[in-house]
């Protein structure tokens, strides 16, 4: 009975603040989306019967090892880094029992790009998260926050995705 329970309080929530459309994954975990074509959940619930995997911040591996070290060139630009970001999530997850559906909250860390004039690039970056979430074969999308930031652990490094993502417990 705690589920719909949990399903009738996420919605009144969701229609509280404004949110138009909540969505129940059959697990339990509760995202209410402010429209159904939005790329973020506006808040996301979860059952106290789950497990939270907190996954470190990811960077992109270097693309281009004979471009010289610690530069953009050899990380690629935010599209690619974000990709490449995304990717190792998903493997990390994996090697938990999850996948990038099982996300529900999600950190972005971007660098001003300098081929923008220090502007952070969040169409490359929404280019490489479009692919992951919100799609047919993955429908969930995390509460996210993006934010720019002077400078990541290495010169050259555009992007870092830090996450959080849950199962159940049994």
């Amino acid at each position: 009975m705690r589920r719909p329970a949990l399903s009738a309080l996420a919605c009144l929530a969701a229609l509280a603040v404004g949110v138009g459309v909540a969505q129940a994954a059959p697990q339990g975990v509760f995202r209410a989306y402010a429209a159904p074509d939005s790329p973020i959940a506006v808040s996301v619930s979860v059952p106290p019967d789950y497990v939270t995997v907190y996954v470190s911040g990811m960077t992109a591996g270097v693309i281009d090892p004979t471009a010289p070290k610690s530069t953009v060139a050899a990380y690629g630009s935010t599209a690619i880094q974000a990709e490449g970001a995304i990717k190792r999530i998903q493997a990390a997850l994996q090697a938990q029992g999850l996948d990038l559906g099982d996300i529900v909250s999600m950190r972005v860390y971007l660098v001003g790009d300098p081929t923008k004039g220090g502007a952070m690039d969040f169409a490359g970056l929404m280019s490489a998260y479009n692919r992951h979430f919100g799609t047919p074969d993955q429908p969930n999308r995390p509460a996210r926050t993006t934010v720019q930031v002077s400078n990541l652990v290495a010169p050259g490094l555009l992007v870092e995705i830090e996450t959080t993502a849950v199962k159940p417990a049994h």
